[in-house]
């Protein structure tokens, strides 16, 4: 499975993007559960949001919640971050991950089997 990020961008405080995350490869990838994390200059990589393949169940991190929503498109293969009220905590590289068809919500990095190159946010003014 490759995944392809993009929308990140400079954005000024309580601003808003939206990234998006395409899949291909696999044609069962729509069953996949996705995650989103990010990595900050010097730190590990951190868990955003996880969504299953059934729609409607997702989680967050609470630095996050209320700020941020995830989805899915299950015909694009492709996964969405919106990001609203952006602070610069948020600016690191985002990430999206794949992890086959599972019940979980995974939130480590470690349980996910595929990613992507990941995309810059730098929240400034």
């Amino acid at each position: 499975v490759q995944l392809v990020e993009s929308g990140g961008g400079l954005v000024q405080p309580g601003g808003s993007l939206r990234l998006s995350c395409a899949a291909s490869g696999d044609t069962g990838s729509s069953t996949y559960t996705m995650g989103w994390f990010r990595q900050a200059p010097g730190k590990e990589r951190e868990f955003v949001a996880s969504i299953s393949w059934i729609e409607g169940t997702i989680i967050y991190a609470d630095s996050v919640k209320g700020r941020f929503t995830a989805s899915r498109d299950t015909a694009k293969n492709t996964v969405y971050l919106q990001m609203n009220k952006l602070n610069a905590e948020d600016t690191a590289v985002y990430y999206c991950g794949a992890k086959r068809p599972t019940l979980l919500l995974p939130t480590t990095t470690a349980e996910y089997d595929f990613w992507g190159q990941g995309t810059q946010v730098t929240v400034s003014t």
